[in-house]
């Protein structure tokens, strides 16, 4: 009991920290200027309409996104609360497969560090808005563990988001002879890979079971004639 308890207070403790970072890192972007952070390595591409729409827009639904998945694995939520769980799971789907998604793919064309971290982001945000919708698709069938199953693998990649800086800044403490091409490569695929295999682990040890508090499946065996 005191486990769980407090293993869920650290994942509060976590979701407010990291919701606070990504807000501080969110808020110089609310002036509008193109000589900000990130901004300042597109200087060639900021004046393209779209792109720009497209990097305020995934810039500024990050936070919503976040807090809006995390609500979905909360088990006391689902149980006590199931109309917060619904309106939040589908500010969730819209936003991930309407919004921030598509805004993340146009974002991905352009990616620094060439065809190899592009496709990296663009394969992320395919995958990203796939998941999402599969999730919201088992869901409206009422099939839960599949859905349960796509929302573990899409808020892994929702993720990305967060441990693409950790990894750069830890990158950034090390000594190796690393190029600005080749960190931003490095993380592109750190950034979700890991992410996603770690999901797929949790999935296969039946926690999405354990989360959702579904009955786990268990192997009946073959009755013997007498």
């Amino acid at each position: 009991m005191r486990r769980r308890l407090f293993l869920r207070v650290s994942l509060l403790l976590a979701l407010a920290f990291f919701s606070f970072l990504m807000i501080r890192l969110t808020l110089p972007y609310a002036a509008m200027r193109p000589n900000i952070n990130f901004l300042r390595t597109k200087e060639r591409i900021y004046h393209i309409g779209y792109w720009r729409i497209s990097f305020y827009t995934h810039v500024f639904t990050s936070c919503l996104v976040l807090i809006a998945g995390f609500t979905q694995f909360a088990p006391r939520l689902l149980v006590r609360k199931p109309q917060i769980h619904r309106v939040m799971g589908w500010a969730y789907l819209l936003t991930v497969t309407m919004v921030s998604g598509p805004a993340a793919f146009v974002m991905a064309l352009y990616a620094n560090g060439g065809l190899p971290a592009r496709a990296s982001f663009t394969l992320l945000s395919v995958l990203w808005i796939t998941f999402t919708a599969c999730a919201g698709y088992y869901a409206i069938r009422k099939r839960f563990t599949l859905h349960g199953a796509f929302m573990f693998r899409s808020y892994a990649l929702t993720l990305s988001a967060i441990t693409l800086r950790g990894y750069t800044y830890l990158i950034d403490l090390t000594t190796l002879p690393f190029t600005p091409r080749d960190i931003y490569i490095t993380t592109a695929w750190l950034s979700w890979v890991p992410n996603l295999i770690l999901a797929e682990i949790l999935i296969r040890n039946g926690w999405v079971e354990k989360v959702y508090r579904m009955p786990q499946p268990t192997l009946q065996r073959p009755s013997v004639e007498p």
